[in-house]
């Protein structure tokens, strides 16, 4: 498969994670809120998943001088991961949706770095072009976070 092909693999991938959900549910219960939650759900797993699965690509998004790529990658995976659950229970979505906009916020300077130094995975071989991609899916994932999870509502409960 050409480098072009995989690398728009990733983005199609979260766009599909984050809007399936939403318009099933949304059209089919006309639940949009739970569609975009479970979407945030789904994407949050899916970067954990990445972590997990492609360790190695994913410490070359670090720099060098980074003390314990490897460990770090499995930390911020589990951290993705307690980020999913969170949202996934009510009581802890609005905590939880702060957290995955720190997590986004966070994690870009190493998109950044990758995209730079064209290494890594999900695009970042394209080099700095990338990030005219994964610059906007960033920020609708932080839009998403926001709207769902923070401003969202628990179910039973009014505004």
């Amino acid at each position: 498969m050409p480098l072009e092909s995989v690398a728009m693999t990733t983005p199609l991938i979260v766009l599909f994670l984050l809007f399936a959900p939403l318009l099933l549910l949304g059209l089919w219960r006309a639940d949009w809120q739970t569609g975009g939650v479970v979407g945030l759900v789904a994407a949050f797993s899916f970067f954990a998943l990445g972590h997990f699965v492609r360790t190695g690509p994913m410490t070359e998004m670090l720099p060098p001088f980074v003390p314990q790529r490897e460990l770090l990658v499995w930390t911020t995976g589990l951290l993705e991961l307690v980020v999913a659950l969170g949202l996934a229970l009510p009581r802890w979505r609005k905590h939880a949706g702060w957290a995955a906009i720190v997590v986004l916020v966070g994690f870009f300077p190493a998109n950044i770095y990758a995209a730079i130094n064209h290494t890594g995975m999900g695009g970042h071989q394209w080099g700095p072009e990338y990030l005219l991609v994964r610059a906007p899916l960033q920020a609708l994932l932080i839009y998403w976070a926001y709207r769902f999870a923070v401003l969202g509502r628990l179910p039973g409960r009014k505004r």
